[in-house]
């Protein structure tokens, strides 16, 4: 797939040019290589010496997750971002939706539950990111829960905001951000009222950059709609590529059904898994050498070249040598004409995975409190 590259967009985005050197550099490690980015000349003005969003010169960016469940490989992905965000000086948050993960019957609608989750996900996003400091300025990382933000009026005004003039047709086309069909919430009108809190959550909480998987590209340009027809500024929203199911084949659909998810373990790598069950699980995955489309190649395009800068692949030793391999078409190449036999491939692959989970290993290892909590609450 084609990623973003700054330099390619210097004809569509002509305040590029402006950008001295510095923040050009910032701007780039924000949104190069990410699968989409929208409404890039906020960022831009920002970074020119405009104001932001709250109007001081710290570029806040947004992530935001239902506490669900323990954690799969695709949010290796986004904490990848996170990072480039951070070292940018942008203020990254993460965004944990209590109430929205009730509206969307997660654990049953069980509060509880579900802030046991989002406390494990704040530990899980620590260890991702190697435990920046914490705190509303540059650089720094904090998590806001939805059940503070939803305590303020305001907050509920600009939900109202965002839900007038929108028929139910046109929410329901939003469905899919909460992995619902369009079909499934005829019965309950809360789930009517989610894609507007979405969006509501992003302009009262003064966000630059909205960041999402792009199966979240609905609900953000529901938020800029929104924020057209009411006259507010827009913020600029990047969306990363989504890993798909390890079973998953051929080209990638809109409807994001091969999306990899923790509901199907055969198909999912769980950010706990260690190495031995990440191998046990690639070995099935799906990689034909005569396709280009498989799960290990994403797995390979979208965390492990990114953050180790190579795959080490070590087959045994009566069938070939160990290899280096630090180009993704190079490394399909290899599969495809038989120098790399496809199952040492998954298993460069899985071992790169698994080193760069280590941190989160190593947190879980020393705190194991919250993740033996949260795998309780979704086997009971």
């Amino acid at each position: 797939m084609d990623l973003v590259d700054l330099d390619a967009m210097a004809e569509a985005h002509p305040g590029l040019a402006d950008l001295d050197e510095t923040a050009l550099e910032r701007l780039k490690l924000m949104v190069n290589g990410a699968q989409e980015v929208v409404g890039l000349d906020h960022l831009i003005s920002v970074l020119a010496g405009g104001p932001s969003m709250a109007g001081d010169d710290v570029i806040r960016c947004y992530v935001g997750f239902e506490p669900s469940g323990t954690a799969h490989i695709g949010w290796k992905v986004l904490a990848l971002r996170l990072r480039k965000l951070l070292d940018a000086q942008a203020n990254v948050m993460v965004f944990l939706a209590d109430w929205h993960a009730w509206v969307n019957d997660k654990f049953s609608g069980d509060m509880a539950a579900i802030q046991t989750t989002a406390r494990y996900m704040e530990d899980t996003f620590r260890a991702l990111l190697g435990h920046p400091e914490e705190g509303e300025g540059a650089g720094q990382l904090r998590f806001v829960w939805a059940s503070t933000v939803m305590s303020d009026g305001d907050y509920w005004a600009r939900v109202l905001r965002c839900s007038k003039g929108m028929t139910l047709a046109q929410v329901r086309k939003t469905f899919s951000i909460m992995g619902r069909d369009e079909a499934s919430s005829d019965n309950d009108l809360s789930k009517f009222y989610y894609p507007a809190m979405q969006a509501a959550d992003i302009g009262h909480m003064h966000i630059d950059l909205a960041i999402g998987g792009m199966d979240q590209r609905k609900a953000h340009m529901y938020m800029r709609d929104v924020s057209q027809r009411w006259g507010w500024r827009k913020a600029t929203c990047l969306h990363t590529p989504i890993i798909s199911g390890l079973n998953a084949s051929g080209g990638r659909m809109e409807t994001f059904d091969h999306k990899m998810s923790k509901s199907d373990p055969r198909g999912a790598i769980l950010l706990h898994d260690d190495q031995a069950v990440m191998r046990k699980k690639m070995r099935k995955a799906y990689l034909d050498p005569a396709d280009e489309h498989s799960p290990v190649y994403e797995l390979a395009e979208h965390i492990v070249l990114p953050e180790q800068g190579v795959i080490h692949v070590t087959p045994n030793p009566k069938f070939g040598e160990p290899s280096t391999w630090d180009d993704l078409d190079a490394f399909r190449a290899a599969v495809a004409d038989g120098t790399l036999h496809p199952l040492d491939a998954k298993w460069g692959v899985a071992d790169g995975l698994a080193a760069g989970l280590s941190s989160v290993a190593s947190h879980f290892e020393a705190e194991p409190d919250l993740l033996e909590a949260v795998r309780t609450l979704m086997g009971r």
